[in-house]
């Protein structure tokens, strides 16, 4: 409850997971069968970069602020739904930039729990029918909301890390889910600050009936101090048909654009076969 992502919107980790996520959407689209999407920390939906919050921080122009040039290359496709909602003035978070995606068979439930960001997502989706805005704890509504009736669709699962069992309870939800719901597609961001618990969670999937699991991961610097967000990565169960070559694409390009260090790199690789 204490984490607000507008601090934070823009920065190197949101453009890993969103541009990321674009892929996953187009792939939903290739079957003219309606999908949903849960998102399940949802954030406020829209972030304003103007505003003191991100100014503070300075987070969103050593990321997403890096990439309003581009014109081309495999970043093209996110920088371009990025500016459809008005970026660089706003950073778009993932309710909205899934919202852009849907087609009218479609549908989106979002879960915030902080009540401002909470209202003020509710109020950004005012009306939109397409669109289900819950005040509900992210793990609750996992286990009430799927499988969806439509039998397909992407649980995209980005809690705030607040918490030390967080990576646990992300291993014990992504179980749960792959059991209840098969063919979903599931997507979850994690922090990269040291091997560890990274390794950690990954072994626990790998020991896990869960298959066909891929990890993209992007650092800025050597992740060995743990104090500091040194990368981020996204693990997809069930990814779709071409998500591999692609994030590999994505990563390098955005790699390229932002400020590193020592020790940065890209990794994308299957944690569990199929």
């Amino acid at each position: 409850m204490n984490y607000r992502h507008a601090f934070h919107a823009g920065n190197h980790a949101d453009c890993l997971k969103h541009a990321l996520l674009l892929p996953i959407l187009d792939a939903l689209k290739r079957k003219a069968a309606p999908f949903a999407v849960l998102d399940t920390h949802a954030g406020r939906g829209i972030y304003d970069l103007s505003a003191e919050e991100a100014a503070r921080t300075g987070e969103a122009a050593r990321g997403a602020l890096r990439l309003a040039g581009v014109t081309e290359g495999p970043l093209l496709p996110f920088v371009a739904a990025l500016r459809e909602q008005g970026f660089p003035a706003r950073y778009p978070g993932s309710p909205a930039l899934i919202r852009a995606a849907l087609r009218p068979q479609d549908r989106l439930a979002c879960c915030e729990l902080h009540p401002e960001d909470h209202a003020a997502l509710r109020a950004h989706f005012a009306r939109d029918r397409q669109v289900a805005v819950h005040r509900r704890d992210a793990w609750e509504a996992i286990r009430a909301l799927t499988p969806f009736p439509e039998r397909r669709g992407l649980v995209l699962m980005d809690p705030p890390f607040e918490q030390e069992d967080e990576f646990a309870r992300l291993a014990e939800a992504i179980m749960g889910l792959n059991h209840r719901f098969r063919a979903g597609i599931l997507a979850a961001w994690y922090p990269v600050k040291h091997r560890a618990p990274v390794r950690d969670f990954h072994d626990a999937l790998r020991a896990s009936p869960v298959r066909d699991v891929v990890a993209a991961e992007m650092w800025l610097r050597e992740p060995t101090d743990p104090r500091r967000l040194n990368g981020s990565g996204l693990l997809v169960v069930n990814p779709p048909y071409g998500f591999e070559p692609a994030a590999a694409e994505i990563l390098s390009a955005l790699l390229a654009a932002l400020e590193t260090e020592p020790g940065a790199g890209v990794s994308v690789t299957r944690i569990v076969p199929e």
